[in-house]
């Protein structure tokens, strides 16, 4: 059976591909205004755990990002 990528997960990768042409710092601040402006704080919560459990599975600008946020 293969693994799943949480929703979140895959929502926040897709949001650093979008934004990934930004240079480095600029790209996890726009991503973390992004989520910040637009994501339910359900939606940020389960994106934190996620970080605090390792960050597999997520652009190195998505955790940046959860950094920024935090």
């Amino acid at each position: 059976m293969a693994a799943t990528v949480p929703a979140e997960c895959r929502m926040a990768n897709d949001i650093a591909r979008n934004l990934g042409h930004l240079p480095g710092e600029e790209a996890a601040e726009a991503i973390a205004g992004h989520i910040g402006r637009f994501w339910d704080p359900r939606m940020r919560r389960r994106l934190n755990e996620h970080v605090d459990a390792g960050a597999d599975r997520l652009d190195p600008l998505v955790v940046a990002a959860v950094k920024l946020l935090r």
